[in-house]
């Protein structure tokens, strides 16, 4: 059901790419009412508050999306990338993933049995947000402290707890965090210095029974150098020995203007055992 409707919102966002007239920095859109079961009425009003909440957006309209009604919300991101790309090389500048696709990230975790969702790199927070939609323990992990900031101020508005931690996702204790069954959503592509914070969080929770972990990919051209496979995670997931569960392909705003989304690989940890080998 969840890759069905993964693949109906990445069709929306290409019709409305191809139709949109707009020139604001940002733009995604949110159907105004739920579409083949997507959102959860009882979700899709917390999924629109949390843009009407948000600073980063400046408006929005309503509009026809291929035979969908849809709300546009349009904004900008200049100062928090600006921003972000202050950080060390394993942080990459702030480019989010559209809210609803961070809501069907969330579902899936739920579905597969995952009790908290530690959002790794979480920009504005919408990733940790959509996860206490669902029905998550959220944790939001975010290094830049405008960013965090953000997230405080949407939280208190929203009334929807995220725990946020401003610090390096490098540096933080996981293991003190008292996680049941957690899900590591980890922000930035392999190619762009991913792989150095995906392997750091990896090594630091290993020994967690029942982890996971959400990366995400890219097949573009682009952006890809050495291996494609997984879109571009191979080597991580064959490090540590990852168990790839599934990949859902989701839009995100970078790629907005191109025909392949992002797919989002969920991959379950081995427990205590994997090569050390930095090849």
């Amino acid at each position: 059901m969840l890759e069905e409707i993964a693949k109906n919102l990445s069709g929306l966002k290409a019709a409305f790419a191809k139709e949109y007239a707009g020139s604001a920095h940002i733009q995604e859109i949110i159907p105004a009412s739920p579409v083949h079961g997507f959102p959860d009425p009882a979700h899709l009003g917390m999924l629109h508050e949390f843009a009407e909440k948000n600073p980063l957006y400046s408006g929005s309209f309503e509009q026809d999306v291929a035979g969908v009604c849809c709300v546009v919300y349009e904004g900008d991101i200049g100062q928090y990338w600006l921003d972000s790309t202050k950080h060390g090389s394993s942080c990459q500048p702030f480019y989010p993933t559209w809210i609803t696709s961070a809501y069907a990230l969330a579902c899936m975790a739920k579905r597969l049995g995952y009790c908290e969702l530690v959002d790794v790199g979480s920009g504005d927070g919408r990733i940790a947000y959509c996860g206490a939609v669902a029905g998550l323990v959220p944790y939001s992990i975010e290094i830049d402290g405008a960013l965090a900031g953000l997230q405080k101020e949407i939280s208190e508005s929203t009334g929807i707890r995220i725990n946020p931690r401003c610090c390096d996702a490098l540096e933080a204790d996981y293991l003190q965090m008292n996680l049941e069954r957690p899900v590591f959503v980890i922000g930035g592509l392999a190619q762009m210095g991913g792989d150095i914070l995906a392997s750091g969080i990896i090594e630091k929770t290993q020994k967690m029974s029942g982890a996971g972990v959400v990366l995400a990919g890219t097949y573009s051209k682009r952006s890809l150098s050495g291996s494609t496979e997984y879109g571009g995670w191979g080597e991580i997931i064959k490090r540590y020995g990852l168990e790839v569960t599934n990949t859902v392909t989701l839009p995100t705003v970078w790629t907005f203007d191109q025909e392949t989304d992002t797919p989002y690989i969920h991959a379950r940890l081995a427990h205590g055992a994997y090569c050390t080998s930095k090849k």
